[in-house]
């Protein structure tokens, strides 16, 4: 094999706070210049050489997770007026098919989408936001072809009567019609990729004559615009990462102007649900875990909320879904989500029963406003995904469909426990894992375990069928629910922010400890695995423990840290200053400098390691996992494998339709396989 790829050092060198840094790779984030596309390649090509030996491998590894998806599958149809949605997928074709039928499910199938068509003669294809027109005549859908996150925006007629040659660029993901069904509003984004206008579009006209609505001109918040599930109100939701403020207008006048429901206080966080004469609100003031209020149309002065649901220290609120006789609260109670049922006639409430150690779960399909069942999802590391139908009045639930996993699987051949690793500070950190049935703890089994832990995102245990080419070889497979994620309240994220950030990177480790003490594995058996904000653990944590971990997978990993927060040009940045601080103040600069993955590779015996990137990603940019890929080459000491794959044609989310993802998830086991055995 040939020796890997050297980048050119070229020192830059900056101050601030009275601190020198040297970036030796600061030249590779221009993607102008070709010397480094041909380091990319380079880079590509000695992975390529490095992994050919795993070819086999990987195709046995790719052939298992795809017999183990029925590849000709429906969804669950869902009823909207008179008509039945659902989409589906066919065998050899990577992208579903989004249909209707109407007024029964006998009817003819009408095609409303067809990703496969988009994506002809094309690397990369993504739907972004999909919505039938409140007359069910006119379909509006966005797609990406880059892996950027700018979506075109495109119009079908449904009834044949009408051809639209508009298209409008630039779009985010939300888009919300007027009742009028000719009048829609959209996002777009501005040269950093933040949604930060709201305009109108009138169907035929061109996109140069669409009228602004709404411009957020602080570069913390990000726009969205959505439809109350009554119809009856357009939303604009404004959001930085501690603050919101929601405007709100008729649907039925679609040049009404939008009324700000309650301005914006910074640090406070709130939503509204519309709700036939009320609104309901959900909110963070006075109440870290959040706690609901209710309101009438006529009278949004706070003095006139009533409280509906008051905080609670062990309960975190993540949301509301409105219908017309109940009220569904979506909470999480130790560290686990709950549903609970409220009869707004009765005024009784109950919770939903589940039965797995560690689940997830979340708000089906349920577009009409009077029900008297409610849908929902749910699925746990040994459970596929399946979608409940769950009876208001009688409180029992009924399977309408559970994904099938095809191979011979049955739940009962596995077993999965959650577990709690205790940290230097005494906080309980828990772990949730999956192991085939008669596995035998004696620090001689492979396992992998994978984190997250940022922005107060949850990371459920959720089914993953990929999975079992692991868990059928012998492995563990595991989730840290580190600080920092939203799991266990909002005080569990705010005490992995900020200047409290490292708790984070020392739960991971805790948790991996555990894994070893409690001889589900050892050191050199132990894989770990994150994305994103997870790429940022697993180069904290690997900079920490190089000695812990075997094998390291960093998918998109945010690892230059002090740089990005320092460029303000950069996607996401000004709004990530409210997750990490901004460096321009001393304390998080020292802060983000102590932890930085970039800025503290040493020396140092590393793990195999296999780093992924994405040319056109927005949300951590090419140049973070290259940079680093690079300057741990230079610091690189012994014999373990360091590998850079760039994506050349795709962004955050890597290959696009579930062939190519399923190839990257086949290409990730078999790394993990062969540097486990080394």
């Amino acid at each position: 094999m040939n020796n890997p790829p050297k980048a050119r050092i070229v020192p830059k060198i900056t101050e601030m706070h009275g601190v020198k840094r040297q970036d030796d790779f600061y030249w590779l984030r221009n993607r102008e210049d070709k010397e480094v596309i041909s380091y990319l390649e380079a880079e590509n090509d000695f992975t390529s050489q490095a992994t050919q030996h795993l070819e086999s491998l990987q195709k046995e590894i790719y052939d298992e997770m795809l017999g183990r998806i029925k590849e000709d599958d429906d969804s669950v149809p869902y009823k909207k007026g008179d008509y039945f949605y659902y989409s589906r997928t066919e065998k050899g074709k990577p992208y579903r098919i989004y249909c209707r039928k109407k007024e029964s499910l006998d009817a003819a199938e009408e095609i409303l989408v067809d990703g496969n068509q988009l994506a002809e003669n094309r690397d990369y294809m993504q739907l972004g936001s999909m919505a039938v027109s409140p007359d069910h005549s006119i379909l509006a859908y966005s797609v990406d072809y880059e892996g950027d996150e700018r979506f075109k925006l495109c119009f079908r007629c449904l009834n044949g009567q009408r051809k639209f040659d508009e298209e409008i660029i630039n779009t985010s993901y939300s888009l919300a019609w007027c009742n009028d069904n000719q009048t829609i509003f959209y996002t777009i984004v501005d040269e950093a990729s933040r949604p930060y206008k709201i305009m109108r579009h009138r169907l035929g006209q061109n996109q140069t004559h669409d009228q602004l609505v709404y411009h957020e001109v602080d570069d913390s918040f990000f726009l969205a615009v959505s439809k109350s599930r009554s119809d009856a109100y357009i939303y604009i939701d404004a959001d930085s990462a501690v603050t919101s403020e929601v405007r709100f207008a008729n649907a039925d006048e679609p040049d009404a102007d939008f009324r700000i429901f309650a301005p914006r206080v910074n640090g406070v966080e709130y939503g509204i649900e519309h709700h036939t004469d009320h609104f309901y609100i959900t909110t963070n003031e006075d109440a870290l875990n959040f706690q609901v209020f209710r309101t009438p149309l006529a009278q949004l002065d706070k003095e006139s909320w009533e409280l509906m649901i008051p905080h609670d220290e062990k309960v975190t609120i993540d949301g509301l879904d409105a219908f017309s006789r109940y009220l569904i609260v979506y909470e999480r109670v130790r560290g686990l989500p709950n549903i609970r049922v409220l009869d707004l006639v009765s005024g009784d409430s109950h919770s939903i029963p589940f039965e797995d150690a560690s689940y997830s779960i979340w708000s089906g399909n349920n577009p009409e406003f009077d029900i008297s069942k409610l849908r929902f999802g749910y699925s746990s590391l040994r459970t596929p995904d399946t979608v409940y139908e769950y009876d208001l009045v009688d409180k029992t639930k009924k399977v309408l469909k559970r994904s099938p996993v095809l191979g011979g699987y049955n739940s009962d051949d596995y077993d999965d426990e959650r577990l709690w690793a205790t940290t230097e500070d005494g906080t309980q950190i828990p772990i949730s894992i999956i192991y085939k049935k008669g596995f035998i703890r004696n620090g001689e089994n492979p396992a992998l375990l994978f984190g997250y832990g940022s922005y107060g995102y949850s990371y459920d245990a959720d089914f993953d069928s990929d999975f079992f080419s692991l868990v059928d070889r012998g492995f563990v497979v595991g989730i840290a629910h580190v600080r920092g994620g939203g799991e266990l309240g909002r005080a569990w994220k705010n005490a992995g922010k900020f200047l409290e950030k490292k708790n984070t990177f020392g739960d991971f480790i805790a948790c991996a400890e555990l894994l070893i003490q409690k001889k589900y594995t050892s050191s050199d058996r132990l894989a770990i695995s994150g994305r994103s904000a997870g790429g940022l653990l697993m180069g904290a944590v690997t900079n920490m423990r190089p000695d812990l971990f075997k094998v390291v997978i960093a998918g998109v990993p945010f690892v230059d840290v002090v740089n990005t927060m320092l460029d303000e040009t950069i996607p996401l940045t000004v709004i990530e200053w409210e997750e990490w601080g901004n460096p321009k103040d001393k304390k998080y600069f020292e802060a983000m400098l102590s932890y930085s993955p970039y800025d503290n590779v040493q020396p140092a015996k590393y793990p195999n390691m296999l780093v992924l990137a994405g040319l056109n990603d927005p949300r951590v940019q090419y140049w973070e996992p290259a940079k680093w890929t690079a300057k741990l080459r230079v610091n690189w000491q012994g014999d373990n494998l360091l590998l850079l794959k760039t994506e050349m044609g795709a962004g955050h989310g890597g290959n696009s339709g579930r062939y190519g993802q399923l190839k990257d998830s086949a290409f990730e086991y078999a790394f993990i396989l062969d540097r486990i055995s080394k």
